[in-house]
């Protein structure tokens, strides 16, 4: 009997497969839902908990410079579903506002983001698009399903780094008790950086443009420890006219010199081709943001958003990894990238890159 699949050229993973199980995958997350589930079932949110249902005093301003803790959870559990939506009127809000995420106590968050960038909001604008692990709905609804188990504790909270109170953040963080910890288990991680501009490799005319190594990349992950590798999104506004996506993604495990894993282009690693055409977002790869519609898709101040998760691919590594990618044929080009990469590893991990200030994270305007 051939598996059923939901809608054309969207592969779903079953709920069994999400949960970390190592049962068969299924195409179908319907087939999973009669097995009886081993957790109970919790929430933290900005309801109104005097039972008035007025969750608009509720979701309280997180004025400037204030950091917000939204959950403190016991473990062991494991996050299944973050919902957030913000009431704010100052300009590149998704910019300002950071995102962290510690587990077991650490002091150091193994998440720290811009919002906006984490959900695949790098220009500080709303727009819509659908894949797996997260999505933005209508009206600014911010979602995430990246599976984030905890032994001992789990802690989120946001940071206001801009320069006007929001009104209100409301949020829905729903989590699973679990009545064990299971010891093979990864911690989830979440990495910004960001390059404004990248740094271009001038070429001499006629001078052969050879990148065997990567030293120039832009670099979307370096991390230590064990674990897998689960994607990253990235967002590109150009500096200058042209084609920004003619450079090889490169990825180093466990020190390998030379690349482990070579590609053969941006839009193929994101799973595109041809410059990828018009907007698209699947599962596990998109570009919702493409300017072609309009004709400027190529043109100075340009912007474009892509994804790719491996969801069903996973990199893994056992001493480290470094993932890369040219900006542009051998690094050729001068535009802005802004991105988040996304895996699982071991605790403790290595320092993340001082977060850029706020000012610097803001999209810069054209000439």
């Amino acid at each position: 009997m051939k598996p059923r699949v939901l809608y054309p050229g969207l592969l779903v993973l079953s709920a069994t497969f999400l949960a970390c199980s190592q049962k068969p995958l299924q195409t179908d997350p319907l087939d999973g839902l009669p097995r009886l589930k081993p957790y109970r079932a919790a929430r933290a949110s900005s309801f109104d908990p005097t039972g008035g249902n007025d969750d608009g005093n509720w979701g309280r301003p997180i004025q400037p410079g204030e950091t917000r803790e939204l959950a403190t959870l016991s473990g062991p559990g494991a996050i299944s579903h973050i919902w957030f939506t913000i009431a704010s009127n100052e300009s590149y809000h998704l910019k300002k506002l950071v995102l962290r995420m510690y587990w077991d106590g650490e002091t150091e968050p193994s998440v720290e983001a811009p919002m906006g960038d984490f959900f695949g909001l790098g220009h500080g604008e709303y727009h819509h698009f659908a894949s797996l692990p997260i999505a933005v709905g209508t009206e600014a609804a911010l979602n995430c399903y990246w599976r984030m188990p905890f032994r001992r504790s789990a802690r989120i909270t946001v940071t206001n780094e801009g320069e006007q109170a929001v009104r209100a953040l409301y949020y829905q963080i729903d989590w699973q008790r679990l009545d064990r910890w299971d010891s093979e288990l990864g911690y989830f991680h979440a990495q910004y950086r960001q390059a404004a501009p990248c740094q271009r490799v001038t070429w001499r005319e006629g001078e052969k443009e050879i990148n065997l190594r990567g030293e120039k990349n832009y670099v979307f992950l370096e991390a230590q420890g064990s674990g897998h590798y689960v994607g990253v999104v990235l967002s590109v506004r150009l500096n200058e006219d042209g084609w920004w996506g003619e450079g090889d993604d490169m990825i180093f495990v466990d020190g390998d010199s030379l690349p482990t894993l070579n590609g053969t282009g941006s839009e193929d690693y994101f799973c595109g081709a041809w410059g990828f055409g018009k907007p698209f977002s699947y599962a596990f790869f998109g570009c919702p943001v493409n300017q072609q519609e309009q004709g400027t898709q190529h043109r100075k101040g340009a912007k474009w958003s892509v994804y790719r998760f491996h969801i069903l691919d996973p990199i893994p590594f056992r001493r480290s990894i470094r993932v890369t990618m040219e900006h542009g044929h051998a690094n050729d080009r001068a535009d802005d990238w802004y991105s988040v990469a996304f895996w699982y590893q071991k605790e403790p991990h290595a320092p993340f890159p001082k977060l850029p200030p706020v000012e610097e994270r803001l999209p810069r305007a054209q000439d």
